[in-house]
Formats: structure tokens, C-alpha cells, sequence
């Protein structure tokens, strides 16, 4: 049985425990427990190794920001930026997300179990994102690879600017942003949506979700009247 480590916030400092957790882990296979978070923020930022950590309670802003490789699950909820640039392995709130969960993750899965606020998703690069309530405004602005879940509803300007990423959506959206459309739902979608629910442990109709994606009519510059004047 891999061995348990538990370090406490009423007794150690964030720099201390990041810095446990970057150079003094040893064995990879360890599991650690944070105790007493208390919203504090930077919590397990820039991880780098198969350990999974258990944050016991509600953390603050960037929690799990730089992720590689790690598994981690926060017992609570979130302030702004939970795992901002995660790389891989696994991100899960037990709770709801302040705004820009996720934000300009590469790779891994971002689970938040509960609501995720504004700009969930913002300038994703290639991580999924599953929300299992809504998002707010202006979620998945500009995301650019990846996928975002959303088994809730969405609120206004929903991927706005958007480039190659794929958004679901389970519930009601309130309007979608520029260059975004909604887009028929295919067998390979539903395969796709089928799969995210399972890693993300939730459990829906993958065939209940509505599909937006990027009309693609922002990737170039299209010089109008206007432009021959200055030529």
C-alpha cells in the first residue's frame, strides 16, 4: 500500500510544503494529504511527479497551477485559476471554481464537480475541461485546442473568439460569442462526450448535449471598401 504523507497549513507554510512536494517527495508512488487550507492560495503549484495529493478543504487562487503528471483533488472549492497551464494528469474540485479554471492548460483533465464562474477555460491549448454544473460568462474566450464540458448551462458570450477547441453543452446557453456556432451533434461527439463523463466520473446522456465550435470566419483578415482607399 503506498504510504501516506500529510502536511498541515496550520503548522507549515505554502513554501514549504511546494517545496516538500518538488524536492523532497522521494517515492513517487506517495500519497499526501493537506490538511487546513483555509483558502490559502498556491497551493501544490508546479508539480511534477505520478503523486496524487488530497487538499482537505477550500483553497485559494492558482491551486494546482502548472500540473505535470500529478493527481490532485481539492475537498472544497476553488478561487481564481485552478490548475492554470496544467500540462497533464488530473485536476478535480469536489466544490465550484472561481473564474478562469483551467486557463491555457496544454494537456491533462480539469474536473470541477460542482459550478465553474467566469472564463472557465480561457485560451485553453489542449487540456479537457469537464464542469459538472454551469460556467459563466465569456467561457472558453479565445480557447484554442481541447475540450470543454459543460453538463450545466452556459452564460453569455460562450467561446467567444474561439479557435480549434469543441464545447458541450448539457444545459441552456445563454448566447454564444463571436465566430462560435452550434454545430450538429455526430457519432464521433458523442464517443467524445461519452468518454470525458467517464473519466470525470459523472454520469449523463452524452446524446443530451448540444456541440459549439469555431465558424472559422475570424482566421484571416478580409480587407473591405473601405481598404482600397488606403492602397
Amino acid at each position: 500500500m503506498d504510504r501516506v504523507i500529510t502536511l498541515d497549513l496550520e503548522k507549515q507554510t505554502v513554501r514549504e510544503i511546494n517545496q516538500f512536494l518538488h524536492h523532497d517527495l522521494g517515492e513517487s508512488s506517495a500519497r499526501v494529504e493537506i490538511l487546513n487550507p483555509f483558502g490559502v492560495h498556491n497551493i501544490a503549484v508546479g508539480l511534477d511527479a505520478p503523486v496524487e495529493v488530497d487538499i482537505r478543504g477550500h483553497a485559494g487562487y492558482f491551486t494546482a497551477g502548472m500540473n505535470k503528471q500529478a493527481r490532485v483533488t481539492v475537498h472544497g472549492n476553488v478561487g481564481w485559476s485552478v490548475a492554470e497551464n496544467i500540462m497533464s494528469g488530473e485536476v478535480r474540485v469536489k466544490g465550484c471554481a472561481s473564474e478562469c479554471a483551467g486557463a491555457s492548460g496544454h494537456g491533462g483533465l480539469v474536473v470541477i464537480e460542482g459550478d465553474a464562474s467566469s472564463r472557465c477555460g480561457i485560451s485553453m491549448k489542449g487540456c479537457d475541461i469537464v464542469v459538472g454544473g454551469g460556467v459563466g460568462h465569456m467561457s472558453a474566450f479565445m480557447a484554442q485546442a481541447g475540450t470543454l464540458l459543460v453538463c450545466g448551462d452556459a452564460g453569455p458570450s460562450l467561446g467567444d473568439s474561439l479557435y480549434e477547441t469543441v464545447i458541450y453543452v448539457g444545459g441552456a446557453i445563454h448566447s454564444l460569442g463571436a465566430d462560435a456556432r452550434e454545430e450538429p451533434l455526430t457519432a464521433d461527439d458523442r464517443a467524445t462526450i461519452a468518454r470525458l463523463l467517464a473519466a470525470a466520473r459523472l454520469e449523463r446522456d452524452p446524446g443530451s448535449f448540444k456541440r459549439v465550435a469555431s465558424a472559422r470566419s475570424l482566421y484571416h483578415w478580409h480587407a473591405g471598401a473601405d481598404h482600397k482607399a488606403y492602397s
